[in-house]
């Protein structure tokens, strides 16, 4: 296998297997630290912003032109848009107090609390199905395959975004198979599997894409990269901190993870081998 399809691999499976992170949020605790949450999506989306618009988006247009940059853009966010319409990102849902699920003894209260257990079980799953199984995850393994064609500075901080917005995401999923199992192994299963459709997205998008792709489709594939990257942090990304976190913590945690992602940008590209870097 290339070596350049392993490194974009081994790049996924550390953004994918976040999740991971997030399902221990859960189980080590008996509720999420919603702000905290808030505040990682706040700073996954200042990274997120500073790769789209100063780096890759930036890139295109100085590579490919301003027109054909700006059509490669905004075809991503065009793409990105119509795979989030047929396939929603998943919440964090509060779960339910542990006394209201006691309060309750008589075989009615049970009968209801069975069907309910029933229910976000079920919905949990849809939301593992949903979140890793299915096509939603699949444009940021190509945004790592695609980065990681470019360079590795590229790949390295898109899975490092992409890591950090895949914690609540883990969040999302083992949170109703924790409250309706109550087995912690079933919860951490599951949010952990959903991580797998990013390498997945990389080993497809590998057989689609040769790692010898014409300079000026890899510059116009990057800028779509951006698109999405752009649509994901504001359609997504930004309104789940601002819920959680409040808008005032939120965007100080967003121009934080800008100004890190610049310095990393900057740091990388003195460090790292000339072959090995933009």
């Amino acid at each position: 296998m290339d070596s350049q399809v392993l490194v974009a691999l081994a790049l996924s499976l550390v953004g994918g297997l976040s999740t991971s992170i997030g399902a221990l949020f859960v189980i080590l605790n008996h509720a999420p630290n919603l702000k905290m949450l808030g505040l990682l999506q706040g700073f996954a989306a200042g990274l997120m912003l500073s790769i789209s618009f100063l780096d890759l988006a930036h890139n295109a247009l100085n590579s490919i032109g301003f027109l054909k940059g700006n059509l490669w853009f905004f075809a991503g966010v065009l793409f990105f848009a119509f795979v989030v319409s047929f396939i929603p990102e998943p919440t964090v849902v509060a779960r339910t107090d542990e006394n209201n699920r006691q309060k309750d003894d008589d075989g009615s209260g049970k009968d209801l609390m069975r069907k309910h257990r029933r229910q976000v079980l079920f919905s949990g799953i849809i939301t593992a199905i949903v979140t890793g199984i299915s096509l939603h995850n699949f444009p940021e393994g190509m945004a790592v395959f695609l980065g990681s064609i470019k360079g590795l500075r590229v790949g390295l901080n898109l899975a490092l975004a992409i890591a950090l917005h895949n914690i609540p995401e883990g969040v999302a999923v083992a949170l109703p198979i924790y409250f309706a199992t109550e087995s912690k192994w079933q919860a951490f299963k599951l949010a952990t599997l959903s991580g797998f459709a990013e390498p997945l997205g990389v080993i497809i998008v590998a057989y689609l894409f040769p790692s010898s792709l014409d300079p000026e489709i890899l510059e116009g594939l990057l800028g779509a990269v951006g698109g999405v990257m752009a649509f994901l942090t504001l359609h997504e990304m930004l309104p789940l901190a601002f819920d959680y976190a409040g808008q005032k913590q939120a965007v100080k945690a967003v121009f934080l993870g800008m100004a890190f992602m610049s310095a990393s940008l900057y740091f990388l590209e003195i460090s790292l081998p000339k072959e090995m870097s933009l």
